[in-house]
């Protein structure tokens, strides 16, 4: 818990004296430490500013910390809430892969919204987060004003190109090493040397991350059963492509326990940003998404990565600003 409460007192130590930070000013509100039980669970969340709500979902393997730019900026005019969700760093690690089912997900990010008071809100969220967003959209859209997705694949789009598509099978090599039983002793080694390299990696080259975030996302991942809470994400949904000894063509998997239909159409007005030189979710993800969300918007941005959060937080800022305001 403390690790959480320095990475806070530092942000919001430098958003009070005024320092710019990633694309932030001197006008932005502190952040706030807070914990939620909803839904059967305790859930940590880092809120900033006051008025509309709007919640940021983060991905595998990041944690609340990976909206410090957006909670910055859009706590100047709404209530920025992002929570670590159910399994990693703060939050409760509930046992057992049927815990991590869509349902339970789905229904932390209705519990907490009305656990801070709010019927509806604008939802924000990124690879993981942005699947269990996606289904939330389509299942619950009376709670969402406004969608917005970044670098997170429409389900029924994935499941087509993950049966379909050999790019995207290729690329998605890696889901099957996470939902194995060697993942968390594979990705934990030599200090989570995999995880460092595959996250941070080229941003602490670039400059986008640095060796103070790089000892956030440590510790975050040091939390007692955090690795294998996000894991539990890829193994409750069975998601991945097709294994050596299956068939190309292999049929998608039975529907599971809490699982969202087949069909999962997005009524709601929907903004997607994509990183185009992401190498585990490929621009292919984007094809025919209007078939699935008639009030959509795509905002490619060519030099960003699956970490577009972290490189471009201005421009991601933007378009979600631009986004929201109308």
């Amino acid at each position: 818990m403390n690790h959480s409460r320095r990475i806070i007192g530092f942000l919001a130590g430098a958003l009070l004296t005024g320092t710019t930070l990633m694309g932030t000013t001197k006008n932005t509100p502190a952040l706030k430490d807070n914990y939620a039980v909803v839904n059967g669970v305790r859930l940590h969340y880092v809120s900033a500013g006051k008025g509309r709500l709007i919640i940021f979902l983060h991905g595998f393997p990041e944690f609340w910390y990976e909206w410090k730019a957006q909670l910055a900026e859009f706590g100047q005019d709404h209530l920025a809430v992002a929570p670590d969700m159910r399994g990693y760093n703060l939050s409760a690690k509930p046992e057992g892969v049927d815990r991590y089912q869509m349902n339970y997900l789905m229904e932390d990010v209705r519990a907490l919204a009305a656990h801070l008071g709010y019927k509806k809100f604008t939802l924000v969220a990124h690879d993981w987060g942005g699947v269990v967003a996606w289904s939330l959209a389509a299942t619950h859209p009376e709670c969402i004003e406004k969608l917005v997705i970044v670098n997170a694949p429409h389900p029924d789009v994935f499941g087509r190109l993950l049966r379909e598509d050999p790019g995207q099978q290729r690329a998605s090599q890696y889901m099957l090493m996470f939902r194995s039983p060697q993942a968390e002793a594979t990705l934990s080694a030599n200090n989570y040397a995999f995880l460092a390299q595959a996250v941070l990696g080229a941003g602490l080259k670039s400059g986008a991350f640095s060796e103070a975030d790089k000892q956030a996302y440590l510790a975050a991942w040091s939390q007692p059963g955090a690795l294998t809470g996000g894991l539990n994400y890829y193994r409750a949904a069975r998601i991945g492509p097709p294994a050596a000894n299956e068939a190309a063509a292999a049929p998608p998997p039975a529907p599971q326990p809490g699982a969202v239909s087949a069909k999962i159409m997005v009524r709601v007005p929907t903004l997607v940003i994509w990183g185009e030189k992401d190498t585990a979710l490929l621009a292919q993800n984007l094809d025919g998404l209007e078939q699935y969300v008639p009030a959509l918007r795509i905002r490619r941005i060519p030099e960003g990565t699956h970490w577009v959060v972290h490189e471009k937080p201005d421009e991601v800022n933007r378009y979600i600003r631009e986004f929201i305001r109308k």
